[in-house]
């Protein structure tokens, strides 16, 4: 939190430099400036967007997954969630939950351990995982029930003991497997799975994807709209909320 406050607070003094810059036609510019000038403080420190906010002079900037507020002229930054007592929604949220979209899209479902819906698919939900979660586990014992609710189901892997662990290992073994959905299933029965580990996987990726997302327990649900539910939601439960956000959205 210190290092992604630091890059906050960064951002906020290098828009100093460029005051009345943040015309539509001018984003990519000041972007890319930004962004010049944070790798210059951290190779690695760079912002995710600049946007508008709903208020007049107040800009969104996204930076490792968090929304921070800053004052046109770099002086105020702001930390925390932005409503619009209107429509009584978080704005804050809306954007978090577009960067979620982005950033799973970017990591690919060919990356994730799918169970498809049983008959249409209505909606789609992605599930950060652990093998040795018990509610994870009791998730997947009910899978059938989320699928036959029309719930396609997929699966990132985030073993919370980290790289190296065991968990790292059951995650590994499963993604090498030929069969990975019978390798899950197998592995979140027994709370165990012995295979092959030398093969390409992306759980180290989903790991650092899980903390960019904010996700930090297991089993947390990304919804087709980005919006992050934590904890067990039993499925129908789980296909209301759906069915809700979809009606919100106007879909």
């Amino acid at each position: 939190m210190t290092y992604r406050l630091f890059a906050a607070v960064s951002l906020a003094v290098l828009v100093t430099a460029a005051p009345g810059l943040l015309a539509d036609d001018e984003l990519a510019e000041v972007s890319e400036r930004i962004s010049e000038r944070l790798q210059d403080i951290n190779p690695e420190l760079r912002p995710d967007r600049v946007d508008r906010s709903p208020v007049p002079d107040l800009y969104q900037v996204v930076i490792g997954g968090q929304v921070l507020y800053i004052t046109g002229d770099g002086r105020y930054l702001v930390q925390g969630d932005m409503m619009d007592l209107e429509t009584r929604r978080s704005v804050s949220d809306d954007l978090r939950g577009q960067v979620r979209l982005e950033q799973l899209d970017a990591h690919g479902v060919d990356n994730m351990i799918v169970y498809p819906a049983n008959g249409d698919t209505e909606h789609v939900v992605t599930v950060f995982t652990d093998i040795d979660c018990p509610y994870c586990r009791q998730f997947h014992a009910n899978m059938d029930a989320y699928n036959d609710q029309g719930i396609e189901v997929r699966y990132v892997q985030m073993p919370r003991a980290g790289l190296g662990s065991d968990s790292h290992r059951k995650a590994t073994a499963v993604w090498c497997a030929d069969d990975r959905r019978a390798a899950m299933d197998e592995a979140k029965d027994r709370g165990d799975f012995s295979g092959d580990t030398d093969c390409d996987n992306p759980v180290e990726e989903q790991l650092a994807l899980a903390q960019d997302l904010g996700v930090n327990s297991t089993p947390s649900i990304i919804t087709e709209r980005g919006i992050l539910h934590r904890g067990l939601v039993p499925a129908d439960e789980l296909r209301q909320i759906l069915d809700e956000e979809k009606a919100r959205a106007g879909d």
